[in-house]
């Protein structure tokens, strides 16, 4: 067997780290490749399988041995060289005998250093910039945390083919599949957060768990601007695996806040926007300052409408049903407001196609998504 490409490896090194998302937060998921340069082999392979746990690059590492010695490494992320919750991985890289090391992209984490320049100072061959795009993506709740300093927002809807999330009298079950609706519950399992407003508690009653795949429940975030919900409702059924937060605002009865209070649920007092709802950017802080590094907002119209007014949404999942529900009082996938040019639309870039059997899934990154990505890459692929 011969050594193959950079980004042969590299792209290995991507499938690996897939297996940690959703369980490193607020770290990023990273994967890694130990490859024999004699032969092309690879000797092991890692992932960062949870907060606080070894990372992706000690892994492999640890898994190769001493047959570690005179092999190339690559990884996702660039290796962190700074004490945290685990060891500086560039200790481990020089100690192991690394002879090159590869990453997609570099940590724009100042307190994360400069883990190349240090392996370089150290007679260790090294190159980013590999997959950089693909690594930049993977790694995108970390870098909204980092470079934002809020977290990385997706927008899902599944909807008719004529953009109705529901009939007038709120049925909307269901408009797709259950390959798709498998799919949203594996987006949900990646999230730290899941968002809503009142009107689906109030309409569809959901638990917002993960069911039907394997993964850890997000935190259900519930938007309710005067604590007009009741607490009986199973997205406030709280416990060690579900955990419910409420923003109000500054003004919401005291008395309807200790209910919910009595049942576990967290209830968070946020200033009001120019609407007179919550403010969301305010939201986003509270989610920053709380670790919560990506949210995943499921609606309904309203919500996604103020999302959309805000500029707020970095990627989009769209799931369209094969169904035209045609009544005109429906609920629209996205009720925002008002605008008089095609301009002022949100543009959705990077787009790709996937079906799931009768439902169909469109997916992009917005253009304030997408800017963050190209500002990794870009700093990536830069002379070392």
């Amino acid at each position: 067997m011969a050594l193959k490409t950079d980004e042969y490896y590299m792209r290995i090194a991507i499938r690996v780290a897939s297996f940690g998302l959703g369980s490193t937060s607020p770290n990023p998921p990273v994967g890694a490749v130990v490859v024999d340069p004699n032969t092309g082999e690879i000797i092991a392979k890692g992932y960062h399988r949870a907060y606080g746990l070894p990372h992706a690059e000690v892994e492999a590492l640890k898994k190769a041995g001493d047959r570690a010695r005179g092999c190339y490494l690559y990884a996702t992320l660039e290796p962190c060289c700074h004490f945290g919750k685990t060891p500086p991985c560039t200790d481990a890289i020089i100690k192991a005998g690394i002879k090159r090391v590869v990453c997609g992209i570099k940590d724009l984490n100042p307190i994360a250093c400069d883990g190349l320049s240090i392996l370089k100072k150290h007679g260790i061959e090294v190159r980013s910039g590999v997959c950089a795009e693909e690594c930049a993506y993977l790694t995108r709740f970390h870098l909204s945390r980092v470079l934002r300093k809020r977290p990385w927002v997706m927008m899902k809807v599944a909807e008719s083919l004529d953009g109705k999330i529901a009939t007038s009298t709120g049925d909307s079950k269901w408009i797709t599949g259950e390959p798709a609706r498998k799919f949203a519950h594996k987006l949900r399992a990646i999230a730290d957060a899941i968002l809503v407003g009142k009107n689906t508690v109030a309409t569809d009653n959901p638990e917002l768990t993960v069911r039907l795949v394997k993964g850890k429940n997000p935190v259900r975030l519930i938007l309710d601007t005067n604590l007009s919900l009741n607490p009986g409702y199973k997205v406030f059924e709280v416990d060690d695996t579900k955990r419910t937060i409420i923003f109000c605002g500054e003004k919401a009865p005291k008395e309807k806040e200790k209910l919910f209070l009595e049942r576990g649920v967290q209830v968070v007092r946020l200033p009001y926007g120019e609407e007179g709802e919550v403010d969301l950017k305010a939201l986003l802080s509270f989610c920053y300052e709380n670790r919560i590094t990506s949210i995943l907002v499921e609606g309904g119209g309203k919500v996604h409408g103020s999302f959309i007014k805000e500029g707020l949404y970095d990627e989009v999942f769209c799931m369209f049903g094969p169904l035209v529900i045609g009544d005109p009082l429906g609920a629209l996938a996205v009720h925002a407001k008002p605008i008089s040019s095609l301009k002022e639309a949100t543009k959705i870039l990077q787009i790709r196609v996937k079906r799931f059997e009768e439902s169909v899934l469109i997916h992009g990154l917005t253009e304030k998504g997408y800017e963050l990505i190209r500002k990794a890459v870009e700093n990536s692929v830069a002379e070392l």
